[in-house]
């Protein structure tokens, strides 16, 4: 606990998702949150004011007003580790391009924490869209940790299923209020039950499950394929068209969407058997599909749909089920459309530029042809190309 008898979140990340949705939460639920970040301004405005708005677009808009917070520079390497020694948790929530310099912050921290306190363990709340993000953390913090210190019985690595949808803000809004930031109306958290050393904090909106595995590829292989299956397809038949909401205004988008989700969830459930069911299935797959509509988020086609060399990445969104489905002799000839939907996706952003990474996605399919291109980017083997090519 701090001095005012709260307990204490420590925050690596104060942007969209840390400020939205982690911190939003564990404030309201009674902590005081201490964000670490990067961006000078953003941590000046923080101790400024003390507060920020997460701003719930949906119909009715409506405003929460996050209190109990504060900033550190990720330069006060020494304030950070002191904070971490006395904090009752501590969440990432910095991308994967930020974890390699997070990771050594937060060893400092625990050795800080285990000099000052001997064996009290710290849960860390992973809040990252990261599969198998546990190993990648674990194996991070034991390169910066000492022999000596007790990594597996001290600390609780505690992935989590983002699920939350953030859009991206115009640069009028962001100059309006720096800490401001929009969000949809969804705010479950959901997170590795088993992971934690303490117990669970009694937090509104932490859904804790048993099978971790299974909840983070159901992330992958419903919510992130239908969003960009939606995209892809939507730009190909309707590249007039600049939100995703406008897309999904057309049944044929919309219902090839919702084919590609329930062909991906098939391949799902045969991943992990008895973990969920048809119902459940059928009400998520429906209840994101109207998450997408949501008109009051703004999201663009070119937000969801660019970045393909990740989003087309062998492990991502549309290979991991692809790969899966052809792996296990099921069924993959929507998701293969949606990836072939993929290649052809040329949106650009209101300023009319094209991604920076989607230029050098097109130059090389021109350079070195679809195919190489994808068995490099795509993980695509020749048996795999094969069943591509043969659906389109």
């Amino acid at each position: 606990m701090n001095a005012t008898g709260k307990d204490k979140m420590v925050l690596f990340g104060a942007g969209r998702i840390g400020r939205s949705f982690i911190g939003q939460l564990f404030s309201l639920g009674g902590f005081e949150v201490v964000f670490i970040d990067v961006e000078k301004s953003i941590i000046d405005e923080l101790n400024s004011k003390q507060y920020y708005n997460v701003i719930i677009k949906a119909e009715r808009e409506e405003v929460i007003h996050v209190e109990n917070v504060r900033g550190i520079h990720t330069g006060n390497v020494g304030e950070i580790a002191r904070e971490i020694a006395a904090a009752s948790i501590l969440a990432i929530s910095v991308g994967s391009a930020g974890l390699d310099a997070t990771i050594p912050l937060i060893a400092g921290g625990l050795i800080a924490r285990y000099e000052a306190y001997g064996g009290k363990p710290l849960d860390i709340i992973i809040a990252e869209n990261l599969r198998n993000a546990e190993d990648y953390v674990k194996k991070r913090l034991r390169e910066n940790l000492p022999d000596w210190y007790p990594l597996d019985s001290l600390v609780g690595l505690v992935e989590t299923s983002i699920g939350k949808m953030v859009p991206i803000m115009t640069r009028k809004d962001m100059e309006e209020d720096i800490l401001r930031v929009f969000a949809e109306p969804y705010n479950t958290l959901i997170l590795d039950k088993i992971a934690f050393k303490n117990p669970i904090p009694p937090v509104p909106g932490l859904a804790p499950k048993e099978n971790m595995k299974a909840w983070v590829d159901r992330k992958l292989f419903i919510h992130n394929l239908g969003h960009v299956s939606a995209a892809y397809c939507g730009y190909h038949h309707y590249p007039e068209l600049v939100y995703l909401h406008e897309v999904l205004e057309h049944d044929s988008v919309r219902a090839f969407t919702r084919a590609a989700m329930h062909q991906s969830a098939v391949i799902l459930d045969a991943l992990y058997p008895g973990v969920f069911t048809k119902e459940h299935f059928h009400d998520h797959i429906e209840d994101l599909i109207s998450r997408f509509r949501n008109k009051a988020l703004g999201d663009t086609v070119f937000r969801v749909g660019c970045d393909l060399r990740r989003k087309l990445g062998a492990d991502d969104r549309l290979m991991a089920p692809f790969h899966a489905g052809i792996r296990l002799g099921l069924p993959v000839n929507k998701i293969a459309e949606a990836i072939w939907y993929g290649t052809l996706f040329r949106a650009r952003d209101e300023n009319g530029h094209i991604f920076k990474g989607d230029a050098e996605f097109i130059k090389m399919v021109r350079d070195r042809g679809l195919k190489e291109t994808l068995k490099g980017i795509c993980g695509l083997d020749e048996s795999g190309y094969a069943i591509l090519s043969r659906e389109f």
